[in-house]
Protein backbone atom coordinates (compact mmCIF):
# COMPACT_ATOMS: atom_id res chain seq x y z
CA UNK A 1 0.00 0.00 0.00
CA UNK A 2 3.06 2.06 0.87
CA UNK A 3 3.91 2.11 -2.63
CA UNK A 4 1.13 3.27 -3.85
CA UNK A 5 1.56 6.53 -1.95
CA UNK A 6 4.51 7.74 -0.77
CA UNK A 7 6.87 7.67 -3.65
CA UNK A 8 9.56 10.20 -3.64
CA UNK A 9 7.94 11.92 -6.64
CA UNK A 10 4.55 12.76 -4.90
CA UNK A 11 3.48 15.87 -6.53
CA UNK A 12 5.20 15.15 -9.66
CA UNK A 13 4.82 18.04 -12.42
CA UNK A 14 2.06 19.42 -11.55
CA UNK A 15 3.22 22.97 -13.18
CA UNK A 16 0.69 22.97 -16.41
CA UNK A 17 -2.25 22.87 -13.75
CA UNK A 18 -0.85 26.76 -14.25
CA UNK A 19 -1.85 29.41 -16.49
CA UNK A 20 1.24 29.83 -18.58
CA UNK A 21 2.54 33.51 -17.54
CA UNK A 22 2.37 31.94 -13.83
CA UNK A 23 4.42 29.12 -14.44
CA UNK A 24 7.50 30.48 -12.40
CA UNK A 25 5.58 30.98 -9.61
CA UNK A 26 3.47 28.11 -9.46
CA UNK A 27 6.34 25.75 -9.93
CA UNK A 28 8.00 27.13 -6.71
CA UNK A 29 5.07 26.40 -4.80
CA UNK A 30 4.31 22.76 -5.86
CA UNK A 31 8.25 22.81 -4.48
CA UNK A 32 7.14 23.99 -1.54
CA UNK A 33 4.76 21.15 -1.37
CA UNK A 34 7.41 18.61 -1.75
CA UNK A 35 9.16 19.63 1.12
CA UNK A 36 6.12 20.33 3.17
CA UNK A 37 5.31 16.82 2.84
CA UNK A 38 8.91 15.79 4.18
CA UNK A 39 7.96 18.17 7.09
CA UNK A 40 3.96 16.59 8.16
CA UNK A 41 5.54 13.50 9.15
CA UNK A 42 6.66 15.11 12.35
CA UNK A 43 3.32 16.23 13.03
CA UNK A 44 2.42 12.37 12.67
CA UNK A 45 5.01 10.86 14.16
CA UNK A 46 4.16 12.95 17.08
CA UNK A 47 0.21 11.81 16.92
CA UNK A 48 1.27 8.07 16.82
CA UNK A 49 3.39 8.23 19.52
CA UNK A 50 1.72 10.12 22.11
CA UNK A 51 -2.19 9.53 21.55
CA UNK A 52 -3.21 6.78 18.47
CA UNK A 53 -0.40 4.44 17.92
CA UNK A 54 1.32 3.60 14.89
CA UNK A 55 -1.73 1.40 13.08
CA UNK A 56 -4.53 3.37 14.31
CA UNK A 57 -2.78 7.02 12.94
CA UNK A 58 -3.04 5.25 9.69
CA UNK A 59 -6.07 3.86 9.73
CA UNK A 60 -7.50 7.59 10.32
CA UNK A 61 -4.85 9.12 7.83
CA UNK A 62 -5.20 7.04 5.01
CA UNK A 63 -8.75 7.68 4.30
CA UNK A 64 -7.03 11.78 4.11
CA UNK A 65 -5.22 10.05 0.77
CA UNK A 66 -8.57 8.89 -0.55
CA UNK A 67 -10.11 12.13 -0.36
CA UNK A 68 -7.29 14.00 -1.72
CA UNK A 69 -7.26 11.57 -5.00
CA UNK A 70 -10.89 12.47 -5.47
CA UNK A 71 -10.58 16.23 -5.04
CA UNK A 72 -7.70 16.47 -7.56
CA UNK A 73 -9.49 13.69 -10.16
CA UNK A 74 -12.43 16.27 -10.13
CA UNK A 75 -9.86 19.20 -10.76
CA UNK A 76 -8.66 17.48 -13.96
CA UNK A 77 -12.38 16.33 -15.23
CA UNK A 78 -14.65 18.74 -14.76
CA UNK A 79 -14.13 21.13 -17.74
CA UNK A 80 -16.24 23.89 -16.41
CA UNK A 81 -13.51 24.21 -13.34
CA UNK A 82 -10.67 24.87 -15.67
CA UNK A 83 -11.56 28.71 -16.49
CA UNK A 84 -12.80 29.54 -13.16
CA UNK A 85 -10.44 30.72 -9.92
CA UNK A 86 -12.11 27.50 -7.66
CA UNK A 87 -9.61 25.14 -10.04
CA UNK A 88 -6.23 26.11 -8.56
CA UNK A 89 -8.17 26.24 -5.12
CA UNK A 90 -9.07 22.77 -5.60
CA UNK A 91 -5.91 21.32 -7.03
CA UNK A 92 -4.14 22.79 -3.51
CA UNK A 93 -6.47 21.72 -1.74
CA UNK A 94 -6.19 18.09 -3.27
CA UNK A 95 -2.39 18.52 -2.58
CA UNK A 96 -1.97 19.58 0.99
CA UNK A 97 -5.08 17.04 1.29
CA UNK A 98 -2.04 14.55 0.21
CA UNK A 99 0.62 16.34 2.38
CA UNK A 100 -1.29 16.04 5.51
CA UNK A 101 -1.89 11.78 4.92
CA UNK A 102 1.55 11.76 4.13
CA UNK A 103 2.43 13.22 7.91
CA UNK A 104 0.45 10.20 8.95
CA UNK A 105 1.51 7.64 7.11
CA UNK A 106 5.08 8.06 6.07
CA UNK A 107 7.03 7.66 9.99
CA UNK A 108 4.33 4.72 11.17
CA UNK A 109 4.21 2.42 7.86
CA UNK A 110 7.94 1.43 8.24
CA UNK A 111 8.18 1.41 11.85
CA UNK A 112 4.86 -0.71 12.06
CA UNK A 113 6.42 -2.92 9.87
CA UNK A 114 9.65 -3.25 11.54
CA UNK A 115 7.74 -3.83 14.94
CA UNK A 116 6.14 -7.35 13.06
CA UNK A 117 9.82 -8.92 13.98
CA UNK A 118 10.89 -9.96 17.33
CA UNK A 119 13.91 -8.94 17.98
CA UNK A 120 14.61 -11.49 21.05
CA UNK A 121 14.89 -13.89 18.16
CA UNK A 122 17.92 -13.91 16.21
CA UNK A 123 15.84 -15.13 13.24
CA UNK A 124 13.40 -12.75 12.88
CA UNK A 125 15.87 -9.66 13.93
CA UNK A 126 17.52 -10.46 10.58
CA UNK A 127 15.21 -10.80 8.89
CA UNK A 128 14.11 -7.53 9.94
CA UNK A 129 16.96 -6.04 8.15
CA UNK A 130 15.72 -7.60 5.07
CA UNK A 131 12.47 -6.06 5.70
CA UNK A 132 14.03 -2.61 5.19
CA UNK A 133 15.48 -3.30 2.05
CA UNK A 134 12.29 -4.78 -0.03
CA UNK A 135 10.49 -2.31 1.63
CA UNK A 136 12.37 0.27 -0.16
CA UNK A 137 12.20 -1.74 -3.07
CA UNK A 138 8.48 -1.59 -3.23
CA UNK A 139 8.24 1.94 -2.59
CA UNK A 140 10.80 3.00 -5.42
CA UNK A 141 9.41 0.67 -7.39
CA UNK A 142 6.45 2.59 -7.44
CA UNK A 143 7.89 5.60 -7.21
CA UNK A 144 9.65 4.55 -10.88
CA UNK A 145 6.16 3.73 -12.41
CA UNK A 146 5.02 7.13 -11.35
CA UNK A 147 7.53 8.67 -12.58
CA UNK A 148 7.28 6.86 -15.94
CA UNK A 149 4.15 5.14 -16.77
CA UNK A 150 1.69 7.78 -14.81
CA UNK A 151 3.70 10.18 -16.38
CA UNK A 152 3.30 9.37 -19.65
CA UNK A 153 -0.88 8.89 -19.23
CA UNK A 154 -0.98 12.27 -18.28
CA UNK A 155 0.90 13.64 -21.26
CA UNK A 156 -1.22 11.17 -23.17
CA UNK A 157 -4.07 9.78 -22.12
CA UNK A 158 -5.26 13.00 -19.44
CA UNK A 159 -4.90 13.86 -16.09
CA UNK A 160 -8.08 12.07 -14.66
CA UNK A 161 -6.73 9.02 -15.87
CA UNK A 162 -3.15 9.16 -14.21
CA UNK A 163 -5.40 9.88 -10.99
CA UNK A 164 -7.88 7.31 -11.23
CA UNK A 165 -4.92 4.27 -11.16
CA UNK A 166 -3.60 5.22 -7.44
CA UNK A 167 -6.97 5.82 -6.64
CA UNK A 168 -8.31 3.02 -7.66
CA UNK A 169 -5.45 1.10 -6.01
CA UNK A 170 -5.95 3.17 -2.39
CA UNK A 171 -9.41 1.40 -2.95
CA UNK A 172 -7.78 -1.81 -2.62
CA UNK A 173 -5.12 -1.77 -0.54
CA UNK A 174 -6.66 0.44 2.67
CA UNK A 175 -9.59 -2.94 2.83
CA UNK A 176 -6.72 -4.74 2.40
CA UNK A 177 -4.46 -3.65 4.91
CA UNK A 178 -7.20 -3.62 7.62
CA UNK A 179 -7.43 -7.15 7.21
CA UNK A 180 -4.54 -8.24 8.12
CA UNK A 181 -5.34 -6.45 11.84
CA UNK A 182 -5.99 -9.58 13.51
CA UNK A 183 -2.50 -10.94 13.04
CA UNK A 184 -0.62 -7.52 13.84
CA UNK A 185 1.65 -7.12 16.76
CA UNK A 186 1.12 -3.95 18.24
CA UNK A 187 3.02 -2.37 20.76
CA UNK A 188 1.61 -0.99 23.83
CA UNK A 189 1.34 3.06 23.91
CA UNK A 190 3.01 5.26 26.81
CA UNK A 191 3.43 8.69 28.30
CA UNK A 192 3.75 10.78 25.39
CA UNK A 193 7.39 11.37 24.24
CA UNK A 194 7.31 14.91 24.24
CA UNK A 195 5.80 15.11 27.89
CA UNK A 196 8.55 12.92 28.60
CA UNK A 197 11.74 14.70 26.97
CA UNK A 198 10.45 17.83 28.99
CA UNK A 199 9.80 16.41 31.99
CA UNK A 200 13.80 15.24 31.73
CA UNK A 201 15.11 18.82 30.76
CA UNK A 202 12.94 20.61 33.43
CA UNK A 203 13.91 18.02 36.15
CA UNK A 204 17.47 18.17 35.16
CA UNK A 205 17.34 22.18 34.77
CA UNK A 206 15.70 22.43 38.52
CA UNK A 207 18.39 20.64 40.34
CA UNK A 208 21.43 21.95 38.09
CA UNK A 209 23.19 22.97 41.31
CA UNK A 210 23.13 19.69 42.80
CA UNK A 211 26.29 17.26 42.80
CA UNK A 212 25.68 13.42 40.82
CA UNK A 213 26.59 10.59 42.97
CA UNK A 214 29.36 8.67 42.29
CA UNK A 215 27.22 5.47 42.52
CA UNK A 216 24.50 5.28 39.43
CA UNK A 217 22.08 2.68 41.14
CA UNK A 218 21.31 5.61 43.89
CA UNK A 219 19.38 7.52 40.70
CA UNK A 220 16.05 6.88 40.67
CA UNK A 221 14.10 4.12 39.05
CA UNK A 222 11.30 2.12 39.64
CA UNK A 223 9.81 -1.15 38.46
CA UNK A 224 6.95 -0.47 36.33
CA UNK A 225 8.32 3.21 34.77
CA UNK A 226 5.47 5.15 33.06
CA UNK A 227 7.82 6.48 30.13
CA UNK A 228 8.06 2.88 28.45
CA UNK A 229 5.46 0.90 26.59
CA UNK A 230 6.16 -2.76 28.30
CA UNK A 231 6.60 -2.71 32.09
CA UNK A 232 8.99 -5.14 31.26
CA UNK A 233 11.26 -2.72 29.46
CA UNK A 234 14.29 -0.16 31.54
CA UNK A 235 17.13 1.30 29.99
CA UNK A 236 20.28 0.96 32.00
CA UNK A 237 22.39 3.92 32.70
CA UNK A 238 25.07 5.35 30.55
CA UNK A 239 27.42 7.54 31.18
CA UNK A 240 26.98 10.16 28.20
CA UNK A 241 25.45 13.65 28.64
CA UNK A 242 25.69 13.22 32.32
CA UNK A 243 23.92 16.53 33.17
CA UNK A 244 20.54 15.15 32.37
CA UNK A 245 21.26 12.46 35.18
CA UNK A 246 20.48 15.09 38.02
CA UNK A 247 16.76 14.36 36.66
CA UNK A 248 16.75 11.02 38.23
CA UNK A 249 18.57 12.17 41.36
CA UNK A 250 16.22 11.25 44.75
CA UNK A 251 16.28 14.88 47.06
CA UNK A 252 14.81 14.48 50.16
CA UNK A 253 12.45 16.85 51.09
CA UNK A 254 9.43 17.07 53.45
CA UNK A 255 6.95 16.78 51.61
CA UNK A 256 7.14 13.27 50.23
CA UNK A 257 3.81 12.93 48.14
CA UNK A 258 4.57 16.26 46.35
CA UNK A 259 8.19 15.95 45.36
CA UNK A 260 8.75 12.73 44.88
CA UNK A 261 5.93 11.65 42.76
CA UNK A 262 6.05 14.89 40.57
CA UNK A 263 7.51 13.52 37.13
CA UNK A 264 8.26 17.14 36.35
CA UNK A 265 10.57 16.99 39.56
CA UNK A 266 11.86 13.24 39.84
CA UNK A 267 12.23 11.05 36.32
CA UNK A 268 13.46 7.65 36.33
CA UNK A 269 16.76 6.54 34.80
CA UNK A 270 14.48 4.53 31.87
CA UNK A 271 12.90 8.60 31.03
CA UNK A 272 16.59 9.91 31.29
CA UNK A 273 18.37 7.62 29.15
CA UNK A 274 15.39 7.55 26.11
CA UNK A 275 16.34 11.72 25.92
CA UNK A 276 20.00 10.69 26.03
CA UNK A 277 18.83 8.10 22.80
CA UNK A 278 16.84 10.86 21.42
CA UNK A 279 19.64 13.26 21.46
CA UNK A 280 22.40 10.62 19.86
CA UNK A 281 21.16 10.11 16.81
CA UNK A 282 21.42 13.88 16.04
CA UNK A 283 24.93 13.99 14.80
CA UNK A 284 23.94 11.11 12.28
CA UNK A 285 20.64 12.81 11.29
CA UNK A 286 22.89 15.86 10.90
CA UNK A 287 25.53 13.60 8.32
CA UNK A 288 22.20 13.10 6.21
CA UNK A 289 21.65 16.81 5.86
CA UNK A 290 24.70 16.88 3.99
CA UNK A 291 24.31 13.18 2.13
CA UNK A 292 20.79 14.41 1.10
CA UNK A 293 22.24 17.80 -0.39
CA UNK A 294 23.98 15.51 -2.48
CA UNK A 295 20.65 13.82 -3.45
CA UNK A 296 19.19 17.51 -4.60
CA UNK A 297 22.15 17.71 -7.09
CA UNK A 298 20.27 14.77 -9.24
CA UNK A 299 17.07 16.96 -9.43
CA UNK A 300 19.03 20.49 -9.98
CA UNK A 301 22.23 21.05 -10.78
CA UNK A 302 22.69 17.64 -12.91
CA UNK A 303 19.49 18.22 -15.26
CA UNK A 304 21.05 21.85 -16.04
CA UNK A 305 24.29 19.95 -17.11
CA UNK A 306 22.22 17.35 -19.21
CA UNK A 307 20.48 20.76 -20.96
CA UNK A 308 23.62 21.40 -22.46
CA UNK A 309 24.82 18.26 -23.58
CA UNK A 310 23.71 16.00 -26.94
CA UNK A 311 20.86 14.15 -25.95
CA UNK A 312 20.42 12.40 -29.09
CA UNK A 313 20.88 8.79 -29.04
CA UNK A 314 20.26 8.49 -33.16
CA UNK A 315 16.41 9.61 -33.32
CA UNK A 316 15.48 9.27 -30.03
CA UNK A 317 16.30 12.35 -27.55
CA UNK A 318 16.42 11.49 -24.13
CA UNK A 319 14.77 14.24 -22.00
CA UNK A 320 17.31 15.58 -19.10
CA UNK A 321 15.10 15.02 -16.57
CA UNK A 322 14.23 11.57 -17.07
CA UNK A 323 18.41 10.77 -16.29
CA UNK A 324 17.58 10.47 -12.73
CA UNK A 325 15.44 6.99 -13.82
CA UNK A 326 19.14 5.34 -13.74
CA UNK A 327 19.37 5.88 -9.68
CA UNK A 328 16.08 4.60 -9.48
CA UNK A 329 17.21 1.38 -11.95
CA UNK A 330 20.34 1.64 -10.15
CA UNK A 331 19.13 1.63 -6.76
CA UNK A 332 16.65 -1.52 -7.44
CA UNK A 333 19.38 -3.54 -9.02
CA UNK A 334 21.49 -3.02 -5.75
CA UNK A 335 18.55 -3.47 -3.49
CA UNK A 336 18.67 -7.46 -4.77
CA UNK A 337 22.40 -7.74 -5.24
CA UNK A 338 22.44 -6.65 -1.59
CA UNK A 339 20.05 -9.07 -0.53
CA UNK A 340 21.43 -11.92 -3.09
CA UNK A 341 25.34 -11.50 -3.02
CA UNK A 342 26.62 -8.81 -0.58
CA UNK A 343 24.80 -10.05 2.60
CA UNK A 344 25.81 -13.62 2.52
CA UNK A 345 29.67 -12.95 1.26
CA UNK A 346 29.98 -10.23 3.79
CA UNK A 347 28.54 -12.28 6.89
CA UNK A 348 31.83 -14.58 6.18
CA UNK A 349 34.24 -12.46 6.56
CA UNK A 350 32.32 -9.61 9.50
CA UNK A 351 30.67 -12.65 11.62
CA UNK A 352 27.75 -9.83 11.42
CA UNK A 353 24.53 -12.07 10.69
CA UNK A 354 23.33 -8.73 8.89
CA UNK A 355 26.77 -8.27 6.86
CA UNK A 356 27.20 -5.30 7.38
CA UNK A 357 27.12 -3.11 10.47
CA UNK A 358 24.57 -0.50 10.60
CA UNK A 359 27.96 2.00 10.73
CA UNK A 360 29.40 0.45 8.06
CA UNK A 361 26.33 0.59 5.41
CA UNK A 362 26.33 4.16 6.48
CA UNK A 363 29.65 4.96 5.94
CA UNK A 364 29.50 3.04 2.58
CA UNK A 365 26.49 5.18 1.40
CA UNK A 366 28.52 8.27 2.39
CA UNK A 367 31.72 7.43 0.56
CA UNK A 368 29.70 6.83 -2.45
CA UNK A 369 27.90 10.09 -2.50
CA UNK A 370 31.49 11.75 -2.48
CA UNK A 371 32.33 9.65 -5.89
CA UNK A 372 29.12 10.91 -6.74
CA UNK A 373 30.33 14.11 -6.82
CA UNK A 374 33.80 13.29 -8.00
CA UNK A 375 32.17 11.61 -10.77
CA UNK A 376 30.35 15.04 -11.59
CA UNK A 377 33.04 17.17 -11.51
CA UNK A 378 35.15 15.62 -13.54
CA UNK A 379 32.26 14.88 -16.02
CA UNK A 380 31.63 18.85 -15.55
CA UNK A 381 35.48 19.68 -16.63
CA UNK A 382 35.57 17.38 -19.71
CA UNK A 383 32.58 19.09 -21.03
CA UNK A 384 33.96 22.86 -20.50
CA UNK A 385 36.90 21.68 -21.77
CA UNK A 386 34.87 20.16 -25.41
CA UNK A 387 32.57 23.89 -25.19
CA UNK A 388 36.43 25.83 -25.50
CA UNK A 389 37.22 23.39 -28.29
CA UNK A 390 34.48 24.14 -30.13
CA UNK A 391 34.19 27.83 -29.46
CA UNK A 392 30.68 27.16 -27.39
CA UNK A 393 32.33 28.38 -24.06
CA UNK A 394 29.99 31.91 -24.67
CA UNK A 395 26.89 30.04 -26.16
CA UNK A 396 24.78 28.86 -24.23
CA UNK A 397 23.96 25.67 -26.54
CA UNK A 398 24.22 21.85 -26.26
CA UNK A 399 28.07 21.07 -26.35
CA UNK A 400 28.86 17.48 -28.45
CA UNK A 401 29.32 15.27 -25.60
CA UNK A 402 26.64 12.69 -25.40
CA UNK A 403 24.26 12.82 -22.35
CA UNK A 404 24.81 9.25 -21.63
CA UNK A 405 28.11 10.12 -20.02
CA UNK A 406 25.81 11.43 -16.86
CA UNK A 407 24.87 7.62 -16.67
CA UNK A 408 27.79 6.20 -14.27
CA UNK A 409 27.19 9.53 -12.30
CA UNK A 410 23.26 8.69 -11.69
CA UNK A 411 24.12 4.52 -11.29
CA UNK A 412 26.99 5.76 -8.24
CA UNK A 413 24.26 7.52 -6.86
CA UNK A 414 21.46 5.17 -6.99
CA UNK A 415 23.86 2.43 -5.07
CA UNK A 416 24.74 5.40 -2.53
CA UNK A 417 21.21 5.83 -2.16
CA UNK A 418 20.64 2.07 -1.06
CA UNK A 419 23.07 2.23 1.00
CA UNK A 420 23.05 5.49 2.82
CA UNK A 421 19.14 6.10 2.88
CA UNK A 422 17.98 2.49 3.42
CA UNK A 423 20.61 2.32 6.44
CA UNK A 424 19.44 5.82 8.02
CA UNK A 425 16.11 4.06 8.12
CA UNK A 426 16.82 1.33 9.98
CA UNK A 427 19.31 3.34 11.81
CA UNK A 428 16.50 5.22 13.23
CA UNK A 429 14.44 2.99 14.11
CA UNK A 430 16.74 0.70 15.95
CA UNK A 431 18.30 3.79 17.78
CA UNK A 432 15.44 4.98 18.89
CA UNK A 433 14.00 4.59 21.94
CA UNK A 434 11.26 2.61 21.98
CA UNK A 435 8.69 5.25 22.86
CA UNK A 436 9.58 7.35 20.21
CA UNK A 437 9.91 5.12 17.20
CA UNK A 438 7.42 6.71 14.78
CA UNK A 439 9.77 10.77 16.19
CA UNK A 440 12.41 8.91 14.72
CA UNK A 441 11.71 7.93 11.04
CA UNK A 442 10.12 11.43 10.66
CA UNK A 443 13.43 12.78 11.63
CA UNK A 444 14.72 10.68 8.35
CA UNK A 445 11.71 12.48 6.14
CA UNK A 446 13.27 15.64 7.93
CA UNK A 447 16.83 15.06 7.09
CA UNK A 448 15.50 15.02 3.53
CA UNK A 449 13.64 18.24 3.62
CA UNK A 450 17.00 19.73 5.34
CA UNK A 451 18.97 18.64 2.93
CA UNK A 452 16.73 20.59 0.25
CA UNK A 453 16.89 23.48 2.06
CA UNK A 454 20.96 23.12 2.80
CA UNK A 455 21.53 22.83 -0.68
CA UNK A 456 19.41 26.14 -1.96
CA UNK A 457 21.58 28.00 1.18
CA UNK A 458 24.61 26.29 -0.61
CA UNK A 459 23.85 27.70 -3.81
CA UNK A 460 23.11 30.96 -2.64
CA UNK A 461 26.06 31.36 -0.71
CA UNK A 462 27.69 30.32 -3.77
CA UNK A 463 26.35 32.72 -6.55
CA UNK A 464 26.84 35.40 -3.73
CA UNK A 465 30.58 34.58 -3.11
CA UNK A 466 31.50 34.19 -7.04
CA UNK A 467 29.75 37.02 -8.80
CA UNK A 468 30.87 39.74 -7.17
CA UNK A 469 32.30 42.57 -9.50
CA UNK A 470 32.01 41.46 -13.12
CA UNK A 471 32.58 37.96 -12.71
CA UNK A 472 30.40 35.42 -14.10
CA UNK A 473 30.17 33.12 -11.31
CA UNK A 474 30.48 28.78 -11.01
CA UNK A 475 26.56 28.56 -11.84
CA UNK A 476 25.53 31.51 -14.15
CA UNK A 477 22.63 31.01 -16.57
CA UNK A 478 24.87 29.79 -19.13
CA UNK A 479 26.50 27.09 -17.48
CA UNK A 480 28.91 27.28 -21.05
CA UNK A 481 30.30 30.68 -19.00
CA UNK A 482 30.43 29.13 -15.61
CA UNK A 483 32.36 26.80 -13.56
CA UNK A 484 29.88 23.93 -12.21
CA UNK A 485 32.77 21.64 -11.77
CA UNK A 486 34.21 23.66 -9.14
CA UNK A 487 30.94 23.07 -7.18
CA UNK A 488 30.61 19.75 -7.54
CA UNK A 489 34.03 19.66 -6.22
CA UNK A 490 33.32 21.65 -3.25
CA UNK A 491 30.39 19.35 -2.75
CA UNK A 492 32.69 16.68 -2.87
CA UNK A 493 35.06 18.01 -0.05
CA UNK A 494 32.17 18.98 2.19
CA UNK A 495 31.07 15.61 1.86
CA UNK A 496 34.48 14.05 2.35
CA UNK A 497 34.90 16.17 5.54
CA UNK A 498 31.12 15.29 6.57
CA UNK A 499 32.37 11.39 6.27
CA UNK A 500 35.21 12.14 8.38
CA UNK A 501 33.42 13.86 10.95
CA UNK A 502 30.47 10.65 11.22
CA UNK A 503 33.57 8.16 10.99
CA UNK A 504 35.09 9.57 14.22
CA UNK A 505 31.67 10.25 15.59
CA UNK A 506 30.72 6.10 15.40
CA UNK A 507 33.79 4.86 16.81
CA UNK A 508 33.14 6.99 19.90
CA UNK A 509 29.36 6.29 19.91
CA UNK A 510 27.90 4.05 22.45
CA UNK A 511 24.92 3.33 21.12
CA UNK A 512 22.88 -0.51 20.98
CA UNK A 513 24.31 -2.80 19.29
CA UNK A 514 24.69 -2.66 15.51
Amino acid sequence: MHAVLCNRDEFGDLTHHCAPREQSGCSEKYLLLGRVCYLTPLLGAFVADSYLGRYWTMVVFLPFYIVAMLVLISSASLPMLFQSDVHPALVYLGLYLAAIASGGVKPCISAFGADQFDVNDPVELVKKGSFFNWYFFLTTTSSLLSGTVIVWLQDNVGWAVSYVIPTVLMFICFPAFLAGSRVYRFRKMGVSPLTSILQVVFAAVRKWHIKLPDDSSLLYEQANSPSTTEASHKNKHTNQLRFFDKAAIVVPSGNESTAQTSPWRLCTVTQVEELKMLLSTLPTWASFVVFYAVTAQMQSTMIEQGMLMDNHVGSFAIPPASMPIIAVLSFLICVAVYETILVPSARRFTGNEKGFSQWQRLGIGQALSILTMALAALLETRRLAIAEANGLRHQEVPVPMSILWQGPVFFVHGAAEMFGSIGMTEFFYDQAPVTMKSLCAAFGQLAIASGSYFNSAVLSVVAFATTRGSQTGWIPDNLNEGHLDYFFWMMAALSLLNLALFVRYSMRHRGKAT
